[in-house]
């Protein structure tokens, strides 16, 4: 097993300096750089120049490219060119806020996906089995930005304006305007009413898929002679079902950690958008808008890594379900 963890890393390497390499030359071909949105109309081309050999964009892109990354491969993302804030110092501030949502989301979908369809395959063919599949579908085919609007409609705006419930859900930010007046118990729950939309725009979208998954893998597993002999044991049928059924079932869940890995964070960059959600994808879309190179080739680092680190992780979860499987 260390072996091939290893050997994994080793080929993560070039993947990831490829993912990079494609960005950095993508974003050379859009028009305009940084220097664009810092200067004023009526600036001379010679003080226009000086600003760009400042940031360093008077050379080809070629010197450049080596340039960063020669400073990257020595864990020196370079100087914001629009907050004037070393790259890691960025990061090391937001990532935190991604993380949290994603880690949040990511617990929601895969445990209310698993439940749900351990449920649908034990009700199989009944009408709960029906109603859930159609739910299910209708919540995996919408747009999770989408989602995210009319979760507000119902649970913020409506909730507060419209129907007077006593409990509404913030629209947007982390926390709230009087946060650090707050008690600990109150900044708690204050941080958890602002995570909760975020949370469940991206949660709904991917526990519809893991449903499915779960609720065929599950219909296969259930059938199997194993599960009968339990049965005749005189085992509970939740015994058979969440020890001895479930755990074989739930091999193409490990899968799907790594495959909705990406998905998760590709989605974070529409949801915190939308939320006002301060993370790595609000960062890297503003930073894209900005022409802020070094920021934008940082959060591709990241997010690379991450989409590496869930793979491996999903490779590890293989021996972790099933102890038959082993890899030489």
């Amino acid at each position: 097993m260390m072996t091939f963890l290893i050997r994994r890393l080793l080929s993560a390497i070039p993947l990831v300096l490829g993912i990079a390499t494609i960005v950095f030359f993508l974003l050379s071909l859009a028009p305009g750089d940084a220097a664009s949105f810092l200067i004023s109309p009526n600036i001379t081309p010679e003080v226009l120049e000086q600003i760009r050999a400042n940031m360093g964009l008077d050379q080809p892109v070629h010197i450049r490219y080596l340039r960063w990354m020669s400073a990257m491969l020595r864990g020196d993302f370079g100087v914001s060119l629009t907050r004037n804030q070393p790259v890691l110092d960025i990061i090391a501030e937001i990532l935190p806020n991604t993380l949290v949502l994603s880690l949040c989301a990511f617990l929601l979908a895969f445990a209310g996906g698993i439940l749900i369809g351990v449920f649908q395959a034990v009700r199989h063919n009944r009408p709960t089995d029906g109603i859930l599949s159609v739910v299910g579908l209708f919540f995996y085919s919408m747009p999770s930005f989408w989602l995210a609007l009319m979760l507000i409609l119902v649970f913020s705006l409506g909730a507060r304006n419209l129907w007077g419930w006593p409990i509404w859900f913030p629209a947007s930010g982390m926390t709230s305007v009087d946060y650090p007046f707050m008690s600990p118990g109150e900044q708690l729950r204050d941080r958890a009413m602002h995570l909760f939309l975020p949370s469940l725009s991206l949660a709904l979208v991917l526990a519809a898929g893991i449903a499915r998954y779960v609720r065929g893998s599950m219909l296969e597993v259930i059938r199997q002679d194993y599960i009968r002999t339990a049965r005749s044991k005189g085992l509970s049928e939740f015994k058979v079902i969440f020890k001895h059924a479930l755990r074989n079932g739930l091999i193409p869940v490990a899968t799907l950690f790594g495959l909705y890995l990406p998905f998760l964070f590709s989605g974070a960059v529409l949801i915190e958008t939308v939320f006002a959600w301060p993370g790595m994808g609000r960062l890297v879309v503003d930073a894209i808008f900005q022409r802020d190179y070094p920021v934008v080739m940082a959060g591709t680092f990241v997010f690379a890594i991450m989409v590496v680190a869930g793979n491996l992780i999903a490779d590890v979860l293989y021996a972790v379900v099933d102890p038959r499987i082993r890899y030489e």
